[in-house]
């Protein structure tokens, strides 16, 4: 890792020296990486590149043990492992009108597809979502390939009160939209899935389920989209956001929750035992949270 920067509350921009993949990577593909021989395999989504200096970037979110041991790391650390790119890359063209939508750290999923829409030749439009100011990163960037940028937080913080599905809606009604795209949490893109199907605008999801080897061999990100099982890993992680069940893949991203937390309390105690409030100053971290509809 050669730099790291916090860019909210638990939420942080690393950059990995890792030339091939830098070389390789296109919009809406991702990495698995490890901290440690033992450490869990996190999927990240790849935010941009840097072909030259052989340097890709990733922004996640501390919310268990595994991204609280990667927030732990500073330049100049190893990561055990780092393989990709991985999954089907989004399709860029030139549509014509283009609708982006992102909320909380699902921005930095976002954002290389709203960079390449543009440079593709689209009117692109893009709209952010976040709890508060402070949760809505990479916002200069995604501004210098849009058209129009468009923000909602929770508290009307930053831009204006409310939730991205509305922002959606007021788009639909004043122009014709050929395509878009919600990357968010899972909740925020049903609802976005479906504010887009009410005006007939196809509309991509992109699908975080668990990954473990990332080639489909171990069927743990398998999602229902259109009735067949489909594998995140290699037939996604973009998906028709109308053709995704929505309701199973909800449920099986909870089934591991309580399991997640104890390991995060436990990791807690291990590093401070004097509790967590003393960890986030020493890591810094702190909490975060998207733009959700609920």
């Amino acid at each position: 890792m050669t730099e790291k920067r916090k860019l909210a509350e638990k939420e942080y921009e690393i950059w990995v020296e890792a030339p091939r993949v830098a070389e390789k990577a296109k919009p809406g593909q991702f990495v698995i990486l490890r901290t440690t021989a033992f450490g869990e395999r996190i999927p990240l989504t790849i935010v941009k590149t840097d072909p030259l200096s052989g340097r890709v970037c990733l922004i996640f979110q501390v919310i268990g043990k595994s991204t609280a041991e990667l927030a732990a790391l500073n330049p100049n650390d190893r990561l055990q492992d780092f393989v990709g790119p991985l999954g089907m890359p989004s399709e860029i063209k030139n549509y014509g009108t283009v609708l982006l939508v992102g909320g909380g750290v699902g921005i930095a999923a976002l954002f290389p597809i709203v960079k390449g829409l543009k440079e593709a030749g689209n009117r692109v439009i893009t709209v952010l979502g976040a709890k508060t100011r402070e949760l809505v990163i990479l916002k200069e960037e995604c501004r210098a390939f849009s058209d129009q940028l468009i923000v909602m937080t929770d508290d009307g913080s930053d831009g204006n009160q409310g939730l991205v599905t509305a922002a959606m809606e007021d788009v639909f009604l004043r122009e014709t939209v050929d395509v878009a795209w919600a990357i968010g949490p899972s909740v925020m893109m049903k609802f976005a899935a479906k504010m887009a199907q009410n005006y007939d605008v196809p509309i991509y999801v992109s699908l975080n389920p668990i990954m473990i080897d990332g080639t489909g061999m171990c069927g743990g990100c398998r999602v229902t989209v259109a009735d067949s099982v489909k594998f995140a890993c290699v037939d996604g992680p973009e998906f028709l956001g109308t053709e995704v069940n929505w309701e199973e893949f909800i449920q099986r991203m909870k089934q591991y929750s309580r399991e997640e937390t104890d390991s995060y309390e436990a990791y807690i105690r291990q590093v401070n035992p004097f509790g967590e409030k003393k960890l986030q100053q020493n890591t810094d971290a702190g909490t975060g949270a998207g733009n959700s509809v609920e």
